[in-house]
Order: structure tokens, then sequence, then C-alpha cells
């Protein structure tokens, strides 16, 4: 479960108000659009098992208004390091958790 609003990204930081994790992962904010499908990764943040609130990401680069992000819970495995983020589009290391084939995330759209 990711619960966020859409919300001003001006500080560069993206937030959701809370976040469950199966495990120990990741909270990765990717690019989309009214496709829906994730893009590139823009930000991330390290999640805990369980319920989280206020998760907040740096975000990598700059987001206009008006664009959509994809806040995507992830997971820690399969990667060299533990604790580091390994994930790049379309890779398996700290990739996408998929309960019953779907994905965990939200989307919003930036103020």
């Amino acid at each position: 479960m990711v619960e966020a609003a859409d919300q001003s990204v001006a500080n560069g930081v993206v937030s959701a108000e809370m976040v469950r994790a199966p495990a120990n992962g990741w909270l990765v904010v990717h690019r989309t659009d009214a496709e829906m499908k994730p893009g590139p990764v823009v930000g991330y943040a390290p999640l805990r098992a369980g319920d989280t609130s206020d998760v907040a990401a740096l975000l990598s680069e700059p987001v206009e208004p008006g664009e959509m992000l994809m806040l995507m819970v992830h997971s820690e495995e399969g990667g060299m390091a533990a604790g580091k983020f390994e994930y790049t589009l379309g890779a398996t290391e700290d990739g996408p958790i998929k309960p019953d084939g779907k994905l965990v995330m939200t989307v919003i759209t930036a103020q």
C-alpha cells in the first residue's frame, strides 16, 4: 500500500503519507504519464518492513508542475549490497514487489 496525494515538489522532495511493505525495501519515485507505465527513476527512500508514515524521497532531478509521478514499493533483493539501491529500469535487482502479480504503487501529479 502506498498513500500519497498530489503535492508541490518545488523543495526537491516527494512524500507518501503511509507506505506498507512486506519486508525492508524502497519507496521508488518513477516518472509516468497517462499510460501509467513506470518510467525512469527520479528518487527513492529506504523503507522498513511494516507500516511507515511520512516517507520522504529526495528527487534526483527537477520535476515540473503537472508531471505525473508513480510512487512504488521495491524490494531489497537480488542486488550486490544490502542498503544500497541498485535498481535500473527493467532490472531485477531491488525490483518492484508484485503481490498477486500487481505493482504496489500510487500515482500523483506534481503541483
